[in-house]
């Protein structure tokens, strides 16, 4: 349990048009934590964000937000909440300074120039100020998105897949500005489908078809989930890897077999019955294929809770 909570929901349920969206989620989230939320597109990552700040109210369900009722009392939470889409929504055709300038007589923030000045200066925007917003680059408009939403010294965020379409390093530098505030004791609610961001989160929530199918650390994901995982060469693959992608055929049809991957020159090969594989795979263990025990990631935890979510529903 988070040492001191800051959103606590049992039970959240939401449709639209008949279809269930969410379905019974339950969550309790710390002051200061990061946590990530992942699935399918249309899984209901960002209904759940929504509804767990009192942002969209649902059909079912109770829980608290930052010490307030998120069906009675949003109004009270709505002030303290920043909001960051996928998609740049500010004002391309005003500058840096202005688009902050009126976040900041939105808000009707005290000392406005000071907070403008000083958001300038944390996000290092000082070179670009005079700038229109919209001939910024994919990273800078980022950088300026997360000023804006934190322009009012937010206690929670909402960051809804900031990082879709912008390059590594400035990804990293997002990332190191989200650990800061939550160093500072804001909370933020994550939605990505990038791996490497998500080992980044405290906690993370795995949710398809409107069910939460996982949650912890990223440790404790990869322990939870019981896949045991091998690296698979051959030294007889081309430069177009047509051995292992009949290789891959044919382990897909073995019994023990959980998960194949390509990953670049090597195959990626889950289970959660060692033995089983062991006994199913033997004529294919021997030259000219390689097979070395490496450690379950992320990525296949998810890819396995996603085929098994894909699996229940038909």
């Amino acid at each position: 349990m988070p040492a001191e909570t800051v959103i606590q929901v049992r039970g959240l349920t939401k449709s639209f048009n008949g279809k269930v969206v969410v379905n019974g989620l339950d969550m309790e989230i710390g002051r200061g934590e990061i946590y990530g939320f992942l699935g399918p597109n249309g899984s209901g990552k960002t209904t759940s964000i929504r509804m767990l700040c009192g942002l969209l109210r649902p059909d079912s369900g109770s829980g608290t937000c930052l010490g307030h009722d998120i069906l009675t009392q949003s109004d009270r939470i709505k002030p303290h909440v920043g909001y960051m889409t996928q998609r740049f929504s500010l004002y391309e055709d005003l500058t840096v300074r202005e688009n902050l300038e009126f976040t900041a007589r939105v808000f009707s923030l005290d000392r406005p120039a000071h907070v403008v000045a000083e958001c300038i200066e944390r996000m290092g925007l000082g070179q670009f100020d005079g700038h229109l917003a919209g001939t910024l680059s994919g990273g800078w408009k980022q950088r300026l998105s997360l000023g804006v939403s934190t322009l009012h010294s937010p206690r929670l965020l909402l960051l809804d897949e900031p990082t879709a379409g912008v390059d590594p390093g400035a990804r990293r530098d997002f990332w190191d500005q989200v650990h800061q505030l939550a160093a500072q004791g804001i909370t933020a609610l994550i939605s990505t489908h990038y791996m490497d961001e998500a080992e980044r989160c405290h906690r993370l929530a795995y949710i398809a078809y409107g069910d939460l199918l996982a949650s912890g650390t990223a440790d404790e994901l990869v322990s939870d989930s019981g896949l045991t995982t091998w690296s698979v060469t051959s030294d007889d693959h081309d430069e177009h890897g047509a051995d292992l992608h009949d290789l891959a055929a044919r382990l897909k049809s073995l019994e023990g077999v959980d998960q194949v991957v390509h990953f670049g020159n090597t195959l990626h090969v889950s289970t959660r019955d060692q033995k089983i594989l062991e006994n199913s795979t033997g004529a294919l263990r021997t030259a000219p294929y390689r097979w070395t025990r490496i450690e379950t990631s992320l990525e296949e935890v998810f890819i396995d809770l996603m085929n098994g979510a894909g699996r229940g529903r038909t």
